[in-house]
């Protein structure tokens, strides 16, 4: 198998509201099935759906609470203006800021909010975090 992701899927109670949560956000649907799934493309070849959770859970099986699950989705910007900007974006939208933007240990900048079914998203300055046009990462390791 390549090490490779296409698309990530999370469970929701409640299609409709998350569509109108990211679309707040400034998103556009690839595909929006209402009270079943949609879809928005969040990189080069990557999208992320979200899914009727007991839909979700019939099909793979899945269960479980997203505020309680040990996953966060993170959202690299240019820097620790944009990610306050950003996180507060989020809260007017009708997230809920988790963590506000604070300088890390380790050199960078972060916060967290959470969407309507408490999905956490980490947005984050990195400054050792490169993208290259073909989508290859380098991360270097920052000085504290």
């Amino acid at each position: 198998m390549l090490p490779q992701l296409s698309v990530v899927t999370l469970g929701v109670s409640d299609v409709e509201v998350t569509y109108a949560f990211y679309c707040r956000l400034g998103w556009d649907a690839l595909q929006y099935v209402p009270g079943e799934v949609v879809f928005f493309q969040v990189g080069h070849g990557i999208v992320l759906s979200f899914f009727r959770n007991d839909h979700l859970a019939a099909e793979s099986g899945a269960t479980g609470s997203a505020a309680m699950a040990p996953v966060t989705l993170a959202h690299n910007v240019e820097s620790p203006k944009e990610v306050d900007a950003i996180l507060h974006e989020a809260a007017a939208a009708g997230g809920s800021i988790a963590a506000p933007g604070t300088q890390m240990s380790w050199g960078g900048y972060s916060g967290y909010f959470t969407d309507p079914d408490g999905f956490r998203w980490e947005i984050c300055h990195n400054p050792g975090l490169f993208v290259d046009a073909d989508g290859n990462v380098t991360l270097s390791v920052l000085e504290s």
